[in-house]
């Protein structure tokens, strides 16, 4: 566990944590690995260990309950925080910041409360496919110093239905 949120979960109140917390799937598609990532940021990671998504489907859903921290100002990604202090970070794509939001909907707002299910974004699958790199969608647990580990699933998901990881507290 990371000192800086040691202080934090202190501060606000929360509890210490125990037991095994699962995160959905905010897409439906196929599992990859995160390392077949085609950028370095994702596929080394440095900003979180997780899994992609080769996405189907038109929306992004909340992969937990929690607080929505930030939407990027292009609506290609989000962070998401959980009751029990974890950092989940959706990102569709390489390459999309430089659409600048063109392809993706708001349909939610930084600082609200959602429960896991709940759409975020939408999308338009064949604009971005002919428009960036890869569509390639990592979901990341951010704060990886908070946790024990993470047990990764394979094969195919449904948006809001599937465990894609579960985190070890």
């Amino acid at each position: 566990m990371g000192f800086l949120s040691r202080i934090k979960r202190l501060v606000s109140g929360q509890t210490t944590r125990s037991g095994n917390v699962n995160i959905f799937a905010p897409l439906s598609g196929k599992i990859i690995d995160i390392e077949a990532v085609p950028d370095p940021v994702f596929s080394e990671k440095i900003v979180g260990n997780g899994i992609a998504i080769e996405p189907k489907g038109d929306k992004i859903l909340s992969p937990i309950d929690g607080r929505i921290g930030k939407i990027f100002e292009t609506n290609h990604a989000f962070s998401i925080e959980s009751p029990q202090g974890l950092e989940i970070f959706v990102h569709f794509g390489i390459g999309t910041v430089e659409l600048r939001g063109a392809g993706f909907t708001r349909l939610a707002e930084e600082g609200q409360e959602v429960k896991s299910g709940d759409p975020i974004l939408s999308f338009d699958l064949a604009y971005l496919k002919q428009h960036v790199d890869s569509v390639l969608t990592p979901v990341l647990l951010a704060n990886m110093e908070d946790i024990q580990g993470l047990e990764k699933r394979h094969g195919y998901v449904e948006a809001g239905k599937d465990v894609i990881f579960s985190a070890i507290l």
